[in-house]
C-alpha cells in the first residue's frame, strides 16, 4: 500500500464495506494487520466480515482479539455478542450485549439485540425493558416495536402486545411479520374474525409466509371454517411439501370435518413417506380409535409420547414402563398424563393391575385424591406434584387400555368404580340440596376455558332456554365458582342453585351427584365423574366429538348410564336442546306417573 496510510487503507476497507463488497474489504482488512498487527478496528472488522460469511468461530476469535487491544469498543461487543448468538451461547452472548451497553448505553442496536436474546432465555421481564429502552432510543423503528410485542405476549400482556404490533404496523405498513404477530395475539384473546383479518392482510404482503399460512388454517379452523383451514393448510404444503406441521392440521381438520376417510387416508400417506412422524401416527390413532378399531388405535396411540401434542404429556422415569406382566410383589406406579376427564375415564383399570399381585400407586391431580383413595382399601394415591415413593415399573393411565389390549366388547365397564362418601352425601343433601319437588337435574354447560375446543363443547346458559320450558325440573349448577359464566339474559328457571365453589373437590362434586336424579353435561370431567359412578347422566356432544364418545352413538361402551345427544351438524346445539328437553319431558311424565324413569 505505497500510497495509503494505515488508517486511509482502513477507511478504503471500510467503505468497501458498508457498500456489501465483503470480499474488497476483507483483502484490504489482512493488509491493514499484515502492516499493524495490532490494529484492532481491521481485526473487529475482519471478524465482523467472517460473522457475516458463516464463519463464527473464526469471528469470534479475531473479535475478541480486538477487545484485547481496546477493552473499551462497545461496537465490538456487540457485535462479538451477535456471533456468540449465532454459535448458541446464549448466556455470553447476553453478557456481550450488557457490556456493550455499560460501555456505550445509546446503542440502539445492544438494547433491541440484548430484549431478543433475554427472550428466548425466557428471562421475560428483563426482555420487555430492554425492549423498552431500544424504543425510547429509537422510537421509529417498526421492528423494535415487533420485538416487544413478541415479549409481552409471552408474558400473556395480549392488549399491550396488540398495541405494539399495531405501533409497528403503522411504522412499516408494508411488513408482513407485524401483521401474522397481531394475528396470533388477536387469536389468542378470542377475537378470531380480527385475527384472520390481520393474518390474511401478513399474506398478501408475503405470499410464501409459511407460517403465516398455518396460522391463518389454525384462525379458521377455530372459526368452524374447516374447508377453509383445509385450503390454507394445504397451501402450506405446497410451499414446503416436507412440511410435518401443516400435514398433521390437514388430518386433524379432516377429523373436525367428519370426512374419517380422508382423514385417515391423510396421516398413513404421511407415515408411509416419514415412519418416524409421530403427530401422523397421533392423528391416525385418534381417527382409528373414534372408528372404534382399538386393535389399531392403541398401538398407533403410543406415538403420543413421543410428539410435541397437546395430547403428549411424557413422564420420564428410571423405572421401565410396565409390560403387563405379572407383578409378583413389585410396587407400581400408575401416573396421570392428561386431563381430570381422562383419569377418571382410565382409573377404572386400577382394580385389573391389582390382579397381578403388586403394589399400586397412584399418582392423580389433587382435586381426585380423595375420591380415588376409596376405590380400594390398600391403594396409596399421591397428589401429582408431591414426592413419589419407591416403586419399581410404572405406566401411564391411559397406556393401559393397549396394556390390556381393549377392544369395544372388552372394555371394562362395570359402574360404579368410584362412589362417593356417604357422610358427604348425607351432609350435602342436608345443607346444600335444599327439598325440591319434582326431578332434580345437576347442570354443566361449560368446561375449562383453557381447552383448545372449549368453544366447540361449551355453550352459553341462555342457548340451554328449551330446557326451562320443561315443567317440573329444578335445576342445580355444578359448576365451579370460577367456570359459571352466566349470562344476565339467562331464563330465571336456568339459573340454578349454586353448589361448587372453586375450593371443592370432586369427592365434593360425587357426593352433589349422588343427591340428584339426573345429570346433563357438556364434554367435561363431570361426564366421565357421573359415568364412573353408575349415575344417570346426558352427555351434549359437538359435530365433531372427542374420540371416545365414538361416531353416531347415543350410548357409550364406557359408562352405561350415559346418554349421548350429538349436533347434526357444526354448531347446531338448537337441535340438541330439542332433544333433549324432549326426553326430559318424557322423564318427568313417567316419574309424575310413577314409572321408573329409564335414563
Amino acid at each position: 500500500m505505497p500510497q495509503l496510510t494505515i488508517q486511509q487503507a482502513f477507511e478504503l476497507a471500510l467503505s468497501h464495506h458498508r457498500a456489501g463488497r465483503l470480499r474488497e474489504a476483507e483483502q484490504i482488512y489482512v493488509q491493514v494487520i499484515a502492516f499493524a498487527p495490532q490494529h484492532a478496528d481491521s481485526l473487529h472488522m475482519l471478524g465482523t466480515i467472517a460473522g457475516q460469511s458463516g464463519r463464527p468461530q473464526a469471528a469470534a476469535k479475531l473479535i475478541r482479539q480486538a477487545i484485547a487491544l481496546n477493552p473499551n469498543c462497545a461496537e465490538a461487543y456487540n457485535n462479538l455478542a451477535v456471533v456468540l448468538r449465532d454459535m448458541g451461547q446464549l448466556d455470553d452472548a447476553i453478557a456481550a450485549w450488557r457490556r456493550a451497553i455499560v460501555l456505550k448505553p445509546g446503542i440502539f442496536q445492544s438494547h433491541s439485540n440484548l430484549g431478543n436474546a433475554l427472550r428466548e432465555k425466557g428471562e421475560v421481564d428483563e426482555a420487555i425493558a430492554a425492549c423498552r429502552q431500544a424504543i425510547r432510543l429509537q422510537p421509529g423503528d417498526a421492528k423494535a416495536h415487533n420485538n416487544l410485542g413478541i415479549a409481552l405476549k409471552e408474558n400473556g400482556l395480549l392488549d399491550e402486545a396488540i398495541a405494539a404490533y399495531q405501533e409497528s404496523i403503522q411504522l412499516a405498513p408494508s411488513v408482513a411479520e407485524p401483521y401474522h404477530n397481531l394475528g396470533n395475539a388477536l387469536k389468542e384473546k378470542g377475537q378470531f374474525d380480527e385475527a384472520i383479518t390481520a393474518t390474511r392482510q401478513a399474506i398478501a404482503l408475503r405470499r410464501d409466509f409459511l407460517q403465516a399460512w398455518i396460522s391463518l388454517g389454525n384462525s379458521l379452523a377455530d372459526q368452524g371454517l374447516l374447508d377453509e383451514a383445509t385450503a390454507a393448510f394445504e397451501k402450506a404444503i405446497e410451499l414446503q411439501p416436507n412440511y410435518e406441521k401443516a400435514h398433521s392440521n390437514v388430518a386433524a381438520t379432516l377429523n373436525e370435518r367428519g370426512d374419517l376417510e380422508k382423514a385417515i387416508a391423510a396421516p398413513r400417506q404421511d407415515v408411509d413417506s416419514n415412519p418416524d412422524f409421530a403427530e401422523a401416527h397421533l392423528n391416525l390413532a385418534l381417527t382409528l380409535l373414534a372408528r372404534g378399531d382399538f386393535e389399531r388405535g392403541w398401538q398407533e396411540h403410543e406415538w403420543r409420547l413421543k410428539c410435541n401434542h397437546p395430547h403428549a404429556a411424557r413422564r420420564v422415569f428410571a423405572q421401565p414402563h410396565w409390560d403387563g406382566s405379572p407383578l409378583a410383589g413389585r410396587t407400581i406406579l400408575l401416573h396421570v398424563e392428561q386431563g381430570l376427564g381422562d383419569t377418571l375415564q382410565f382409573v377404572r383399570y386400577v382394580p385389573l393391575v391389582a390382579q397381578f399381585g403388586g403394589r399400586i400407586i397412584v399418582e392423580c391431580q389433587p382435586e381426585l385424591q380423595r375420591l380415588i383413595q376409596r376405590m380400594h382399601g390398600g391403594l396409596q394415591v399421591i397428589a401429582r406434584g408431591q414426592p413419589l415413593p419407591a416403586f419399581d415399573v410404572q405406566s401411564s393411565l391411559f397406556s393401559l387400555p393397549k396394556i390390556f389390549k381393549t377392544t369395544l366388547a372388552s372394555i371394562p365397564a362395570a359402574v360404579p368404580y368410584l362412589v362417593p362418601d356417604t357422610h358427604l352425601v348425607d351432609h350435602w343433601r342436608k345443607t346444600r340440596l335444599v327439598s325440591t319437588p319434582g326431578l332434580k337435574v345437576g347442570l354443566v354447560w361449560v368446561g375449562n376455558p383453557a381447552h383448545k375446543k372449549d368453544r366447540f363443547r361449551s355453550i352459553p346458559l341462555d342457548r340451554l332456554s328449551p330446557l326451562a320450558q320443561v315443567p317440573g325440573v329444578t335445576y342445580f349448577n355444578l359448576q365451579k365458582e370460577d367456570t359459571q359464566r352466566q349470562p344476565d339474559r339467562a331464563p330465571s328457571a336456568l339459573l340454578p342453585y349454586p353448589l361448587l365453589s372453586a375450593q371443592h373437590d370432586f369427592a365434593d362434586t360425587a357426593a352433589a351427584i349422588s343427591c340428584t336424579d339426573l345429570i346433563i353435561t357438556v364434554d367435561t370431567s363431570v361426564a366421565h365423574l357421573a359415568g364412573a359412578m353408575g349415575h344417570a347422566v346426558w352427555i351434549l356432544l359437538p359435530f365433531s366429538p372427542d374420540w371416545r364418545w365414538l361416531l353416531g352413538r347415543a350410548d357409550s361402551p364406557w359408562y352405561p348410564s350415559m346418554r349421548l345427544f350429538r349436533q347434526p351438524a357444526l354448531g347446531d346445539w338448537d337441535s340438541v336442546l330439542a332433544a333433549v328437553a324432549s326426553a326430559l319431558h318424557e322423564l318427568v311424565l313417567k316419574a309424575a306417573m310413577n314409572h321408573v324413569p329409564e335414563l
